[in-house]
Protein backbone atom coordinates (compact mmCIF):
# COMPACT_ATOMS: atom_id res chain seq x y z
CA UNK A 1 0.00 0.00 0.00
CA UNK A 2 1.66 3.47 -0.88
CA UNK A 3 1.52 6.34 1.24
CA UNK A 4 -1.65 8.33 -0.10
CA UNK A 5 -4.02 5.04 0.89
CA UNK A 6 -2.50 4.60 4.26
CA UNK A 7 -3.29 8.16 5.06
CA UNK A 8 -6.57 8.32 3.48
CA UNK A 9 -7.46 4.93 5.53
CA UNK A 10 -5.66 6.72 9.00
CA UNK A 11 -8.49 9.77 8.11
CA UNK A 12 -10.98 7.48 7.55
CA UNK A 13 -10.52 5.56 11.19
CA UNK A 14 -9.82 9.02 12.83
CA UNK A 15 -12.95 10.34 11.41
CA UNK A 16 -14.89 7.36 12.55
CA UNK A 17 -13.61 7.85 16.00
CA UNK A 18 -14.56 11.61 16.28
CA UNK A 19 -17.96 10.75 15.71
CA UNK A 20 -18.25 7.69 18.18
CA UNK A 21 -17.16 10.62 20.62
CA UNK A 22 -19.52 12.76 19.39
CA UNK A 23 -22.33 10.29 20.04
CA UNK A 24 -20.97 9.32 23.42
CA UNK A 25 -20.66 13.27 24.01
CA UNK A 26 -24.47 13.69 23.08
CA UNK A 27 -26.25 10.40 23.68
CA UNK A 28 -28.53 12.05 26.29
CA UNK A 29 -29.85 14.47 24.30
CA UNK A 30 -30.14 11.71 21.14
CA UNK A 31 -32.64 9.64 23.80
CA UNK A 32 -34.53 12.78 24.27
CA UNK A 33 -34.85 13.17 20.73
CA UNK A 34 -36.25 9.55 20.05
CA UNK A 35 -39.71 9.97 21.32
CA UNK A 36 -40.22 13.04 18.79
CA UNK A 37 -38.85 11.15 15.82
CA UNK A 38 -40.71 8.15 16.74
CA UNK A 39 -43.40 10.18 16.94
CA UNK A 40 -43.30 12.37 13.36
CA UNK A 41 -42.26 9.01 11.56
CA UNK A 42 -45.51 7.01 13.11
CA UNK A 43 -48.02 10.00 12.84
CA UNK A 44 -46.62 12.30 10.13
CA UNK A 45 -44.64 10.63 7.91
CA UNK A 46 -45.78 6.83 7.61
CA UNK A 47 -49.74 8.08 6.98
CA UNK A 48 -48.59 9.97 3.92
CA UNK A 49 -48.90 7.09 1.64
CA UNK A 50 -52.66 7.64 1.78
CA UNK A 51 -52.18 10.70 -0.26
CA UNK A 52 -52.56 7.73 -3.27
CA UNK A 53 -56.18 8.21 -2.93
CA UNK A 54 -56.10 11.80 -3.97
CA UNK A 55 -55.05 9.88 -7.66
CA UNK A 56 -57.55 7.31 -7.13
CA UNK A 57 -61.26 6.30 -7.12
CA UNK A 58 -61.26 4.18 -3.41
CA UNK A 59 -63.29 1.28 -2.80
CA UNK A 60 -63.02 0.11 1.03
CA UNK A 61 -63.71 -3.44 -0.35
CA UNK A 62 -60.17 -3.23 -2.50
CA UNK A 63 -57.91 -0.87 -0.02
CA UNK A 64 -56.03 1.81 -0.87
CA UNK A 65 -53.19 0.32 -3.35
CA UNK A 66 -55.63 -2.15 -5.35
CA UNK A 67 -58.44 0.91 -6.41
CA UNK A 68 -57.97 1.93 -9.43
CA UNK A 69 -56.19 4.85 -10.55
CA UNK A 70 -58.51 8.10 -11.87
CA UNK A 71 -55.37 10.69 -12.35
CA UNK A 72 -56.10 14.18 -11.72
CA UNK A 73 -60.01 13.47 -11.88
CA UNK A 74 -60.72 14.68 -8.52
CA UNK A 75 -58.71 17.71 -8.44
CA UNK A 76 -60.90 18.54 -11.61
CA UNK A 77 -64.00 18.60 -9.53
CA UNK A 78 -62.22 20.43 -6.98
CA UNK A 79 -61.89 23.19 -9.69
CA UNK A 80 -66.01 22.89 -11.15
CA UNK A 81 -67.03 23.17 -7.85
CA UNK A 82 -68.23 26.78 -6.99
CA UNK A 83 -68.41 26.02 -3.15
CA UNK A 84 -65.01 25.12 -2.59
CA UNK A 85 -64.15 28.66 -3.75
CA UNK A 86 -66.88 29.83 -0.70
CA UNK A 87 -64.92 27.70 1.46
CA UNK A 88 -61.26 28.83 0.10
CA UNK A 89 -62.17 32.39 0.47
CA UNK A 90 -63.57 32.04 4.18
CA UNK A 91 -59.99 30.04 4.84
CA UNK A 92 -57.74 32.89 3.36
CA UNK A 93 -59.54 35.50 5.34
CA UNK A 94 -59.82 34.40 8.54
CA UNK A 95 -56.54 33.33 8.38
CA UNK A 96 -55.38 36.41 7.25
CA UNK A 97 -57.32 38.28 10.22
CA UNK A 98 -55.85 35.90 12.81
CA UNK A 99 -52.23 36.53 10.82
CA UNK A 100 -52.69 40.16 10.71
CA UNK A 101 -54.54 41.15 13.96
CA UNK A 102 -53.04 38.35 16.31
CA UNK A 103 -49.19 38.07 15.18
CA UNK A 104 -48.45 41.16 16.79
CA UNK A 105 -50.09 40.15 20.37
CA UNK A 106 -47.54 38.32 21.56
CA UNK A 107 -44.47 40.43 20.45
CA UNK A 108 -46.24 43.45 22.22
CA UNK A 109 -47.45 41.63 25.22
CA UNK A 110 -43.45 40.02 25.59
CA UNK A 111 -42.16 43.54 25.52
CA UNK A 112 -44.79 45.31 27.56
CA UNK A 113 -43.84 42.36 30.55
CA UNK A 114 -40.20 42.23 30.09
CA UNK A 115 -39.97 46.17 30.98
CA UNK A 116 -41.79 45.16 34.53
CA UNK A 117 -39.72 45.22 37.39
CA UNK A 118 -41.28 42.85 39.60
CA UNK A 119 -40.02 39.66 38.78
CA UNK A 120 -42.81 38.16 41.04
CA UNK A 121 -45.55 39.74 39.39
CA UNK A 122 -43.88 39.09 36.02
CA UNK A 123 -44.36 35.50 36.86
CA UNK A 124 -48.24 35.45 37.35
CA UNK A 125 -49.36 37.35 34.22
CA UNK A 126 -47.08 34.71 32.82
CA UNK A 127 -48.58 31.74 34.14
CA UNK A 128 -52.11 33.02 33.89
CA UNK A 129 -52.14 33.79 30.51
CA UNK A 130 -50.51 30.55 29.03
CA UNK A 131 -53.63 28.49 30.81
CA UNK A 132 -56.13 29.35 28.13
CA UNK A 133 -53.78 27.13 25.78
CA UNK A 134 -53.88 23.83 27.52
CA UNK A 135 -57.72 24.02 27.70
CA UNK A 136 -59.18 22.24 25.09
CA UNK A 137 -61.31 23.59 22.01
CA UNK A 138 -64.01 21.74 23.30
CA UNK A 139 -64.13 23.55 26.70
CA UNK A 140 -63.45 26.56 25.40
CA UNK A 141 -66.34 26.91 23.25
CA UNK A 142 -69.03 26.11 25.94
CA UNK A 143 -67.46 29.09 27.83
CA UNK A 144 -67.77 31.32 24.62
CA UNK A 145 -70.88 29.99 24.09
CA UNK A 146 -72.17 31.23 26.95
CA UNK A 147 -70.50 34.17 27.03
CA UNK A 148 -72.27 35.23 23.88
CA UNK A 149 -76.06 33.61 24.96
CA UNK A 150 -78.58 35.77 24.93
CA UNK A 151 -78.73 35.91 28.57
CA UNK A 152 -75.12 35.40 28.93
CA UNK A 153 -72.94 38.62 30.44
CA UNK A 154 -72.25 40.15 26.72
CA UNK A 155 -75.86 41.23 26.14
CA UNK A 156 -76.55 41.97 29.49
CA UNK A 157 -73.94 44.31 29.19
CA UNK A 158 -75.30 45.35 26.11
CA UNK A 159 -79.10 45.90 27.40
CA UNK A 160 -77.03 47.41 30.26
CA UNK A 161 -76.39 50.37 27.91
CA UNK A 162 -79.44 50.13 26.24
CA UNK A 163 -78.91 48.02 23.08
CA UNK A 164 -80.52 44.48 21.70
CA UNK A 165 -79.72 41.33 22.71
CA UNK A 166 -77.89 39.91 19.69
CA UNK A 167 -77.39 36.03 18.96
CA UNK A 168 -73.72 36.75 17.85
CA UNK A 169 -72.88 33.30 17.53
CA UNK A 170 -75.64 32.63 14.41
CA UNK A 171 -74.76 35.99 13.11
CA UNK A 172 -72.85 36.41 10.23
CA UNK A 173 -71.87 39.52 10.89
CA UNK A 174 -70.13 38.83 14.15
CA UNK A 175 -68.51 35.33 13.46
CA UNK A 176 -65.53 36.15 12.11
CA UNK A 177 -64.32 38.72 14.64
CA UNK A 178 -65.33 36.63 17.52
CA UNK A 179 -63.17 33.81 15.73
CA UNK A 180 -60.39 36.30 15.87
CA UNK A 181 -60.76 37.51 19.44
CA UNK A 182 -61.11 34.17 21.03
CA UNK A 183 -58.03 32.83 18.90
CA UNK A 184 -56.23 35.87 20.16
CA UNK A 185 -57.54 35.16 23.86
CA UNK A 186 -56.34 31.03 23.94
CA UNK A 187 -52.92 31.97 21.73
CA UNK A 188 -51.17 34.91 22.74
CA UNK A 189 -49.66 34.09 26.55
CA UNK A 190 -47.83 30.64 24.68
CA UNK A 191 -47.09 32.52 21.55
CA UNK A 192 -44.89 34.78 23.51
CA UNK A 193 -42.27 32.46 25.31
CA UNK A 194 -40.40 32.29 22.36
CA UNK A 195 -40.03 36.31 22.24
CA UNK A 196 -39.19 36.22 25.80
CA UNK A 197 -36.23 33.99 25.42
CA UNK A 198 -35.54 36.02 22.59
CA UNK A 199 -35.78 38.94 24.64
CA UNK A 200 -33.82 37.66 27.71
CA UNK A 201 -31.21 36.24 25.35
CA UNK A 202 -30.28 40.37 24.98
CA UNK A 203 -26.86 41.35 26.30
CA UNK A 204 -27.81 43.51 29.21
CA UNK A 205 -24.70 45.84 28.51
CA UNK A 206 -26.83 47.44 25.95
CA UNK A 207 -29.79 48.66 28.15
CA UNK A 208 -27.41 49.80 30.88
CA UNK A 209 -25.25 51.26 28.20
CA UNK A 210 -28.77 53.12 26.69
CA UNK A 211 -29.76 54.10 30.52
CA UNK A 212 -26.44 56.19 31.32
CA UNK A 213 -27.60 58.03 27.75
CA UNK A 214 -30.85 58.95 29.11
CA UNK A 215 -33.40 56.31 27.49
CA UNK A 216 -36.38 56.10 28.69
CA UNK A 217 -38.16 52.55 28.81
CA UNK A 218 -39.61 52.80 25.32
CA UNK A 219 -37.08 53.95 23.44
CA UNK A 220 -34.95 51.21 24.67
CA UNK A 221 -37.91 49.16 23.44
CA UNK A 222 -37.91 50.77 19.89
CA UNK A 223 -34.02 51.04 19.62
CA UNK A 224 -32.72 47.80 21.62
CA UNK A 225 -35.41 44.92 22.55
CA UNK A 226 -37.95 45.71 18.89
CA UNK A 227 -34.14 45.68 16.25
CA UNK A 228 -32.63 42.62 18.34
CA UNK A 229 -36.10 40.39 17.90
CA UNK A 230 -36.21 40.63 14.04
CA UNK A 231 -34.39 37.84 13.55
CA UNK A 232 -37.48 35.83 15.67
CA UNK A 233 -39.94 37.84 14.22
CA UNK A 234 -38.89 37.50 10.39
CA UNK A 235 -38.92 33.74 11.26
CA UNK A 236 -42.11 33.32 13.21
CA UNK A 237 -43.88 35.07 9.86
CA UNK A 238 -42.71 32.65 8.07
CA UNK A 239 -43.70 29.61 10.27
CA UNK A 240 -47.05 31.75 10.14
CA UNK A 241 -47.13 32.00 6.32
CA UNK A 242 -47.22 28.30 5.99
CA UNK A 243 -50.41 28.06 8.06
CA UNK A 244 -52.48 30.57 6.10
CA UNK A 245 -54.58 27.97 5.21
CA UNK A 246 -55.04 26.46 8.72
CA UNK A 247 -57.77 28.89 9.95
CA UNK A 248 -57.92 26.70 13.26
CA UNK A 249 -60.21 23.23 13.04
CA UNK A 250 -60.52 22.97 16.26
CA UNK A 251 -61.91 26.20 16.63
CA UNK A 252 -64.30 26.94 13.99
CA UNK A 253 -65.74 23.13 14.25
CA UNK A 254 -66.62 23.34 18.07
CA UNK A 255 -68.33 26.98 17.13
CA UNK A 256 -70.06 27.25 13.67
CA UNK A 257 -73.19 26.52 12.87
CA UNK A 258 -75.44 26.48 9.40
CA UNK A 259 -76.27 29.91 9.75
CA UNK A 260 -72.19 30.71 9.51
CA UNK A 261 -71.28 28.40 7.09
CA UNK A 262 -71.24 30.78 4.47
CA UNK A 263 -68.33 32.92 6.43
CA UNK A 264 -67.31 30.44 8.61
CA UNK A 265 -67.14 26.62 6.44
CA UNK A 266 -63.05 26.63 5.85
CA UNK A 267 -61.07 23.62 3.87
CA UNK A 268 -60.14 21.92 6.61
CA UNK A 269 -64.38 21.56 8.15
CA UNK A 270 -65.17 20.79 4.28
CA UNK A 271 -62.51 18.03 3.84
CA UNK A 272 -64.21 16.70 7.54
CA UNK A 273 -68.02 16.56 5.91
CA UNK A 274 -66.91 15.42 2.53
CA UNK A 275 -64.43 12.59 3.92
CA UNK A 276 -66.00 11.60 7.59
CA UNK A 277 -69.42 12.16 7.03
CA UNK A 278 -69.91 11.41 3.37
CA UNK A 279 -67.20 9.43 3.19
CA UNK A 280 -66.01 10.36 -0.45
CA UNK A 281 -62.69 10.17 1.03
CA UNK A 282 -60.87 10.41 -2.25
CA UNK A 283 -62.28 13.82 -2.76
CA UNK A 284 -61.40 14.68 0.52
CA UNK A 285 -58.12 13.78 0.21
CA UNK A 286 -57.46 15.94 -2.85
CA UNK A 287 -58.92 18.87 -0.80
CA UNK A 288 -56.24 18.19 1.45
CA UNK A 289 -53.73 18.05 -0.80
CA UNK A 290 -54.61 20.61 -2.35
CA UNK A 291 -54.05 22.76 0.70
CA UNK A 292 -50.60 21.05 1.45
CA UNK A 293 -49.54 22.07 -1.21
CA UNK A 294 -50.56 26.00 -1.80
CA UNK A 295 -48.73 26.39 2.05
CA UNK A 296 -45.66 24.31 0.51
CA UNK A 297 -45.37 27.23 -2.19
CA UNK A 298 -46.17 30.04 0.22
CA UNK A 299 -43.65 29.07 3.08
CA UNK A 300 -40.95 28.90 0.19
CA UNK A 301 -42.04 32.25 -1.36
CA UNK A 302 -41.95 34.09 1.90
CA UNK A 303 -38.70 32.79 2.52
CA UNK A 304 -37.44 34.56 -0.18
CA UNK A 305 -39.21 37.43 0.07
CA UNK A 306 -37.44 38.25 3.48
CA UNK A 307 -33.87 36.65 2.62
CA UNK A 308 -34.07 39.50 -0.28
CA UNK A 309 -35.61 41.90 2.25
CA UNK A 310 -33.31 41.14 5.13
CA UNK A 311 -30.60 38.45 4.50
CA UNK A 312 -29.82 35.08 5.30
CA UNK A 313 -30.04 35.31 9.11
CA UNK A 314 -33.79 36.02 8.95
CA UNK A 315 -34.51 32.98 6.88
CA UNK A 316 -35.69 29.40 7.56
CA UNK A 317 -33.05 28.54 4.84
Amino acid sequence: MDDITIAAISRRRELRREKQKKYKRYRVLLLMMLPAVVYFTVFHYLPMYGVLLAFKEFKITQGILNSPWVGFEHFNKIMGDSYFYVVLKNTIIISLYKLIFGFPVPIMFALLLSEVSSLKFKKVVQTVSYLPHFISWVVLAGIFFTLFSLDGPVNALLKWFGGQPQLFLADDRYFRSILVITSIFQGFGWGSIIYFAAISNIDPQLYEAAIIDGAGRFKRMFYISIPMLVPVIAIMLILSMSGILDAGFDQIFNMYNVKVYNVADIIDTYVYRKGLIEMNYSYATAVGLFKSVVALILIIAVNRIVKWIGGKEYALW
